[in-house]
């Protein structure tokens, strides 16, 4: 029989905090800097794609809306039979 590591007390909040950390620095303004990213253009980008989606939802059919909602829903529910 393998034998496993024992894990010590403090393992699981050091995971945690790292994972916390990232996730922070991911959406923290001043790592965009860090990245060398435009933070205007950020900005911009993130302006438009909020306006994407219903922009294109006003151009669709209904049959083609009816169409991709059917879609998702099966996709939807598939997964929780899983």
């Amino acid at each position: 029989m393998a034998r496993t590591k024992k894990l010590e007390q403090d393992e699981p909040l050091k995971f945690a905090r790292s994972v916390l950390s990232q996730i922070i620095a991911r959406h923290d303004p001043e790592s965009v800097k860090e990245q060398g990213k435009n933070p205007q253009k950020v900005a911009a980008g993130t302006k438009g794609g909020l306006k994407g989606g219903r922009k294109r939802a006003e151009t669709l059919s209904t049959q083609k809306r009816k169409a991709i909602a059917k879609k998702a829903a099966n996709v939807r529910w598939r997964s929780r039979d899983a």
